[in-house]
């Protein structure tokens, strides 16, 4: 058996190595990440938010484009198509969506694959911890994170531009901060997310690929007897509550980052 024993792949599309991002190193001293042409493939779309003068109307204008440009805007409010038959056509807000009720289903396989395939990260967990390349568990991701039935939209540019939209709103407004973001996490255990250091304040502990977080330490509570409490820097922000005016997460102050190693304060 092949063991899981380095972050992720080699190469990646933010041009910075894997190991590097994923290191507390890095997120003491982030840098900027792109995830590459993207931006630049959708240069109307920033142009027109550029001359936008609140996040409101910047999340309406990002919402109304990505309605038109993936063709999902009917199919969501009817569910069916001409004749009668329902379709399904995945979208970023679906992802969103079922992320939040089970992050180990088959959409969340979809999300950890775009944060392998855009940021060389491997998922550490996916319904079981992930050892090994040949193991049963991987293999079930694999399956998983390549059903074609969450691939018929584009949904990895989709989520490209969720990112660089999520980027670009910081930049623009220094929303939700403009460095690091206390956040937290409630957990029962830590056997999903390895420790793999420690010194007398913090331990350093791995994340999976994709990690959820809530800037409010009492939902964090909720979740588990042990609150892990992180500086997570705004760079590795996928999306958060204030960033679009109409998803699903409403209520929960989440926020989706990228994982890979942090210090943390385990509270209780």
């Amino acid at each position: 058996m092949s063991a899981i024993s380095l972050h992720g792949h080699s190469t990646n599309l933010i041009g910075i190595a894997t190991e590097c991002m994923a290191s507390p190193l890095f997120n003491d001293n982030p840098q900027a990440l792109h995830i590459a042409g993207t931006r630049e493939a959708a240069a109307g779309l920033f142009d027109k938010l550029a001359q936008q003068q609140d996040l409101a109307t910047c999340g309406r204008v990002f919402q109304d484009y990505m309605c038109v440009v993936f063709g999902f805007e009917t199919e969501q409010r009817l569910g069916v198509d001409k004749q009668g038959r329902r379709r399904f056509r995945n979208s970023y807000l679906r992802l969103i969506q079922d992320w939040g009720l089970d992050s180990n289903n088959a959409q969340g396989a979809v999300f950890k694959g775009w944060v392998e395939s855009r940021f060389g990260l491997f998922p550490s967990f996916h319904k079981q911890p992930l050892i090994g390349f040949m193991d049963k568990d991987w293999l079930v991701y694999i399956e998983e994170k390549m059903n074609s039935r969450y691939h018929n939209n584009c949904i990895y540019m989709q989520l490209d531009l969720l990112y660089e939209y999520c980027q670009w709103v910081i930049e623009r407004f220094q929303i939700p901060a403009d460095r690091h973001i206390t956040l937290y996490r409630g957990v029962d255990t830590l056997d999903e997310h390895g420790v793999v250091g420690a010194d007398k304040t913090q331990k350093v502990v791995r994340f999976n690929s994709l990690v959820s977080f809530t800037d409010r330490r009492g939902i964090a509570g909720e979740f588990g007897a042990y609150i892990l409490e992180v500086q997570v820097p705004v760079v590795k922000l996928i999306f958060f509550n204030e960033l679009l005016p109409h998803h699903a997460l409403h209520g929960e102050a989440e926020y989706l980052a990228i994982g890979g190693d942090y210090r943390v304060k385990v509270q209780r």
